[in-house]
């Protein structure tokens, strides 16, 4: 009875992590969009930013979702990481990382932790000071100032270069969470493989996306 209980308990674990990973998804596909317009217009950019950032329902009910979602996500993975290495305490004696499981798949703690620090940052370059400059200090809403401060990030090269990597790094963890939350889902139709290849694609468009965009800045500005 008692496995039983921990089976459930493990299956609604990932379950729950695959849904919000997929939520994540679309909030990705949404944000690459909204950087892929500052490459083709600076005003588009802008407009789109300033209405993204001053609509009361994406500032006040979106948003915070958003976030719940995000820290949700991560702290799901590293509570099953846990628990997966608790149910195996001794290592396969004959056991081949690299012939058994991909790189991606043996380290979603590692690309998620990184992931994870990515993010961080991006809080702080990005989401710390939009909240001073609209909700402390009060400053008059300004449309253009938007592309003019995503431009300033990429500059620095150092800055670029870890901002690229941690996509790369996204791309391998998307690939092979994408896949899992299927499974986990237990997804198993005739549009299983249409799902997974777009999947595919996804995990490698997107965040290979916002490093164009990223290196684009930095040589062209």
């Amino acid at each position: 009875m008692a496995k039983s209980g921990l089976l459930k308990s493990s299956i609604a674990k990932k379950v729950a992590m695959a849904l919000s990973g997929l939520f994540l998804m679309l909030f990705l596909a949404q944000h690459f969009f909204i950087n892929m317009m500052s490459v083709i217009s600076a005003d588009v950019f802008n407009s789109i930013s300033h209405f993204m950032g001053t609509n009361p329902l994406i500032q006040f009910v979106i948003q915070p979702i958003l976030i719940v979602g995000v820290v949700f996500h991560f702290i799901m993975g590293f509570v099953l990481d846990i628990q997966n290495r608790k149910a195996r305490p001794i290592g396969y004696a004959s056991y081949n990382g690299a012939a058994n499981a991909s790189w991606a798949s043996r380290n979603m703690i590692i690309s998620g932790s990184v992931i994870l620090a990515f993010l961080a940052l991006h809080f702080y370059d990005f989401w710390f000071p939009e909240m001073i400059y609209k909700y402390v200090e009060f400053n008059p809403a300004d449309e253009t100032r938007y592309f003019p401060e995503l431009v300033e990030k990429f500059e620095n090269p150092v800055r670029t270069g870890l901002y690229s990597l941690s996509f790369v790094l996204l791309s391998l963890h998307l690939r092979h969470g994408f896949s899992s939350s299927f499974q986990s889902v237990g997804q198993n139709n005739k549009y299983t493989k249409g799902m997974k290849g777009f999947g595919l694609w996804f995990s490698v468009i997107v965040p290979l996306g916002f490093v164009f965009i990223a290196l684009f800045h930095h040589f062209n500005h």
